[in-house]
């Protein structure tokens, strides 16, 4: 897919990009690969995905507050995560050399170590090529505020297949709710397994609905032990192990 490859500034960051690659990102598409700096040193994003999921969420500028208490809280929740063959990394709009200094600011305040890689993005590529910033948005954080930058605010889970499975962007006021990502993810992942869907409001463990694809005798080999009918589109089964 990427035949191109641009260098930024000679400070180890390339990004690849095909010559008629569909810069606008949705469900399914592919997530953009690069090469950047991080605190845990360069990575290529799709070969440090591996073959298991990634979190990758975004922020404005260092040393925000909101930003601050998200990234603490997912330090917390890492192990979660980590259950799930699913790695977490960071980007913010700001040179590597400063997120050491608020890694540190977010440990004395939300009690929690910083493990996971953060990216960063001094010269706004990865916010471009993820479609948060415009194009015409500058080459440089320098002399941007994080209120220019309040569109660099979004979660993407990335399966294994280095395709985008959710995208949620939220303003600069409003704090994430990890606690959903992770209760996505657990969706995405068994309805990856299982010809499932999830309903509103699920939690890991609750019961799930069959997809309209299985047919009612499809349904009944899968599920031998039986499951509801509600409507013939509506079908609810307990959810498969």
């Amino acid at each position: 897919m990427y035949s191109n490859t641009d260098f930024a500034g000679g400070r180890g960051y390339h990004f690849k990009r095909s010559d008629h690659q569909d810069m606008s990102l949705r469900i399914n598409s592919e997530a953009p690969n690069f090469v950047a700096a991080t605190t845990k040193g360069e990575i290529d994003f799709h070969q440090w995905i591996g073959d298991g999921w990634a979190i990758l969420f975004s922020h404005p500028k260092d040393f925000t507050p909101v930003c601050t208490t998200e990234l603490g809280y997912m330090a917390k929740l890492e192990p979660e995560f980590t259950k799930r063959n699913c790695k977490l990394i960071g980007l913010s709009v700001d040179p590597v050399e400063r997120h050491g200094a608020w890694a540190a600011d977010i440990e004395e305040t939300q009690g929690a170590k910083v493990n996971y890689p953060m990216i960063g993005d001094p010269e706004l590529n990865v916010a471009k090529l993820y479609n948060m910033l415009p194009e015409d948005a500058g080459t440089t954080a320098e002399g941007r505020t994080a209120a220019n930058n309040a569109t660099v605010r979004t979660v993407f889970v990335i399966g294994p297949d280095k395709k985008i499975k959710l995208m949620l962007s939220y303003p600069m006021t409003t704090g994430r709710n990890f606690d959903e990502i992770l209760r996505v993810l657990d969706s995405i992942q068994l309805t990856a397994r299982h010809k499932v869907a999830t309903p509103v409001n699920w939690r890991n463990g609750d019961d799930v609905i069959i997809v309209p694809s299985v047919s009612d005798e499809e349904a009944k080999a899968a599920y031998p032990e039986g499951f509801k009918t509600i409507k013939p589109y509506l079908r609810v089964v307990s959810q498969p192990k």
